[in-house]
């Protein structure tokens, strides 16, 4: 298989080794840290029993991503961002070891949810300085390969972590001292993920120019003409801006049936009174989406090449739409799940690909303040669909009008996205990369290439 053939030219880069031992040891550390977070809102007798709550929970999880977002990109573009991968997870040990005494003394409290918001911010600032590294450590020809194989083992990192996290609440007695126990673990773990920062050379991840201390305050200063600034570099490009507007609409389809599927496997698929057998058939569901991610590992890198990434987007898209219509005609178990590997794979099939198209065509100037965009729209879009399943779900989870909505929705995402870049295609571009618009790989801007603003 050429995924084969790709991941064995890859692993020889040491560069791309060392950032990928950091990914997956510092998202081990958050699935061990998350676990107790989504059993406590979504998951616990007393809590998330309906769609406002589950959707008040998410917007209080995911607000903090999205207020991250901004400053993390002025930071990214100046900041050695080896030595934010370091120091972000150093202070994510001490939050964490913080937050573990105060359960074993105090017990769940407003400064446990506070410190909780505050490591899973650093954790969402954390992934944005490993997006932005990636094209540091990869030749252009592998950056498919290597975009489809860090996020989706790091999300598979992830889930170990969480898998351990459970597997200690079901030995250790309940009581403060478990829950104090797991986080200690994942302080430890979280500790590791910075060692092996170290190994990692303080300049080796870029930014290409970084500011002195005055040059820092200044920008932290103009934050707003700085994203505005980068913004308007990605719609010169086209591509990106193309690409993550398709990506905020896919995640704000995507959030609503993601908040729809706890409620259904809460109140439609369990025993409503069984916070317990929701869960098992929650993590059912979540193992289905999983296929549909590593489907996606295997299939893109191969196909997406051939079509180009902006039709594999659309039929990534027109996929999800035949995910939605399905659960449109039943909410049977069975349509459940295939609805959920189906949106899966879309899901992370069309990631991988507006991944590799923002890293192509931006300039490693503005890469920081791209994936600070990203990460603004990716969860802002979450937060938004967080308000529209809290008025238009009922508590079962279940609506046919809604999801033929979402059906509706996805097709004409794809219709937009297709019109949009065919239009753009053999537009002449203003650096090295291909014009904007062009399916051509390309490889990722080197510091040679690199013009700035």
């Amino acid at each position: 298989m050429q995924v084969i053939a790709d991941l064995r030219a890859l692993w020889p880069l040491e560069g791309f080794r060392r950032l990928f031992a950091v990914r997956l040891v510092s998202q081990t550390a958050d699935g061990m840290f998350q676990v107790g977070l989504a059993t406590l809102f979504f998951f616990s007798p007393e809590n998330a029993s309906t769609a406002t709550g589950v959707a008040a929970a998410f917007a209080v999880l995911l607000l903090p991503f999205t207020i991250v977002g901004p400053w993390a990109g002025v930071l990214l573009d100046r900041w050695r961002r080896r030595q934010v991968l370091l120091y972000g997870n150093l202070v994510r040990v001490v939050l964490t070891v913080t937050i573990a005494v105060l359960m074993a003394t105090d017990g769940v409290s407003v400064a446990v949810y506070v410190l909780a918001l505050v490591n899973l911010s650093i954790n969402r600032f954390l992934l944005s300085a490993l997006s932005a590294s990636l094209p540091r450590v990869v030749d252009g020809p592998l950056l498919l390969t290597a975009n489809s194989l860090t996020p989706t083992l790091g999300a598979a990192a992830a889930g170990v972590g969480g898998g351990i996290g459970l597997v200690l609440g079901l030995v250790l007695p309940a009581g403060r001292v478990k829950d104090a126990a797991a986080l200690a673990l994942a302080a430890a773990v979280m500790g590791g993920a910075a060692a092996l920062a170290t190994r990692l050379g303080r300049d080796q991840l870029g930014p290409v120019e970084r500011a002195d201390a005055t040059q820092l305050r200044h920008a932290l200063g103009t934050l707003a003409r700085g994203l505005v600034a980068g913004a308007r570099h990605l719609v010169e490009r086209r591509t990106p801006a193309y690409a993550l507007g398709i990506m905020a609409t896919h995640r704000f389809l995507y959030g609503v049936t993601f908040i729809a599927s706890i409620l259904i496997s809460r109140n439609l698929l369990s025993d409503p009174a069984d916070a317990g057998a929701g869960l098992a058939t929650f993590a059912t569901v979540l193992g289905a989406s999983a296929v549909g991610f590593a489907l996606a590992v295997v299939l893109t890198p191969v196909l997406s090449p051939r079509t180009g990434p902006h039709t594999w987007i659309v039929l990534c898209l027109g996929l999800a739409a035949l995910s939605q219509g399905l659960l449109a005609v039943t909410v049977a178990r069975p349509a459940v799940l295939v609805g959920a590997a189906a949106l899966g794979l879309a899901a992370q099939g069309a990631k991988i690909a507006v991944d590799t198209i923002v890293q192509r065509d931006t300039d490693d100037a503005f890469r920081g303040r791209a994936f600070a965009l990203y990460d603004v729209l990716y969860n802002a879009a979450f937060v938004g669909a967080a308000a529209l399943g809290a008025v238009t779900l009922p508590d079962t989870g279940w609506s046919r009008g809604l999801f033929v909505v979402l059906a509706v929705g996805y097709v004409a995402g794809a219709l937009l996205y297709g019109a949009a870049t065919t239009r753009a295609v053999g537009r002449t571009g203003t650096t090295g990369a291909p014009a904007p618009g062009s399916d051509r790989p390309a490889a990722a801007p080197t510091s040679r290439e690199v013009t700035g603003s």
